[in-house]
C-alpha cells in the first residue's frame, strides 16, 4: 500500500475545532470527500466545511465545528484520518 500524502493540520480551542486536509490530486479529493460523507455521520453537530488553494499546487479541505461543548468532532477527526490512513497528525 502506497504511503498517503494527504497532510493533516488539527486545531481546537475550547469548543472549537479543525481538520484540514492538503491534497494533491483528484483522487486523493475524491477520497477526502468520501470519508468526509461517511464520518461526519458520527457526529450531531452539522461541520462547516470549505477548501482552497495552498502552496505548490497543493489545495485544502477544511472541516471546522463551532459550539462542540462535548467535543463529537474528535470521534469524526479521529474517523477520517483512519480512513484515509493518516499516520500523523500536525
Amino acid at each position: 500500500m502506497p504511503v498517503c500524502s494527504i497532510v493533516a493540520d488539527h486545531k481546537s480551542e475550547e469548543r472549537y475545532t479543525k481538520l484540514s486536509l492538503a491534497y494533491s490530486t483528484e483522487e486523493e479529493h475524491q477520497l477526502i470527500e468520501k470519508a468526509i460523507s461517511e464520518c461526519t455521520q458520527l457526529c450531531s453537530l452539522k461541520p462547516n466545511i470549505y477548501g482552497g488553494a495552498v502552496t505548490e499546487g497543493k489545495r485544502m479541505i477544511t472541516i471546522e465545528y463551532h459550539d462542540d461543548c462535548d467535543r463529537e468532532g474528535g470521534k469524526v477527526y479521529d474517523a477520517i484520518i483512519k480512513y484515509l490512513g493518516i499516520e500523523e497528525c500536525r
